[in-house]
């Protein structure tokens, strides 16, 4: 196990495509390698609504957080998660606000918003952070676990007994979320914090990704290509799209990893410049 004086860092590869079906991406993704930070947004509501307010959403939230770690490097991870995401879903909201208006200044019942998706490392520990649908999964000792709880109409109909995980597949409430960023002028985010593990790999997601390929296949994907990140991030892409594609589908991985000093970077460097 780490300790204080152990440094990790996180390996990243990050993959977005607009699927089978859409013909706009509405899906944004930002990473920080330096801080650890991961953020994904699905964005939802008219024609580029849903873009504007998840690029609204996952570069808003990194610029606060990088800039609240930068001058408080000692800063709580939690509260400034919490904060950025509030920030964010007060611009998403006003923006929503604005697209409303037309011309004459009357109100049309226009509503954008987004999900969101958070990871940041810090030490030995991980702040995950959602708000909506998207996921994050970690995968440890070759195990898949669901890190997240969705806030949606089906989650809730789940845990009240109404539905069961095998007719939940098929509901026509997967995608109506009952929190989400700009719905609403406050949100509260869900925020959880966990030991990390070398070799954990942690996976942020869309739902276009875990509503086209189950938990089973994602689980051995990650197994089978734990080694090569940028590719089973691909693989990931191409099965959702494969299933069907209904939906953008989204992917970070990262995997935990020791950082290296600067004189394992120069001896890796040298070993790959001769081959060895």
């Amino acid at each position: 196990m780490p300790t204080e004086t152990t440094p990790l860092a996180l390996e990243i590869a990050a993959e977005t495509d607009v699927g089978q079906i859409r013909n706009l991406n509405e899906d944004s993704i930002a990473t920080d390698d330096r801080l650890c930070l991961l953020v994904l947004a699905d964005g939802m509501g008219g024609y580029k609504a849903g873009n504007v307010a998840s690029a609204l959403a996952a570069r808003s939230i990194t610029e606060l957080v990088s800039e609240d770690l930068k001058d408080k490097p000692e800063a709580n991870i939690a509260s400034s998660v919490s904060q950025a995401i509030k920030a964010a879903n007060r611009l998403i909201f006003q923006e929503s606000q604005n697209l409303s208006k037309n011309a004459q200044g009357s109100i049309q019942p226009q509503v954008m918003g987004s999900t969101v998706a958070l990871l940041q490392m810090h030490g030995d520990q991980v702040t995950i952070a959602h708000v909506g649908d998207s996921r994050v999964y970690r995968l440890r000792n070759g195990r898949l676990e669901l890190m997240t709880h969705d806030h949606s109409l089906l989650q809730e109909q789940i845990d009240l007994g109404m539905v069961s995980a095998k007719d939940a597949e098929t509901s026509h409430n997967r995608h109506l979320v009952t929190r989400g960023l700009g719905l609403k002028e406050d949100v509260e985010a869900s925020i959880s914090e966990n030991a990390a593990q070398v070799d954990d790999i942690y996976l942020l997601c869309s739902d276009g990704l875990n509503d086209m390929v189950d938990d089973t296949d994602i689980e051995l994907v990650l197994n089978s290509l734990q080694a090569n990140l940028p590719l089973a991030a691909r693989q990931l892409v191409m099965i959702a799209n494969d299933n069907g594609g209904e939906d953008n589908v989204s992917v970070i991985l990262a995997k935990v990893r020791m950082q290296q000093t600067a004189s394992q970077n120069i001896s890796s460097f040298f070993s790959r410049l001769l081959g060895r």
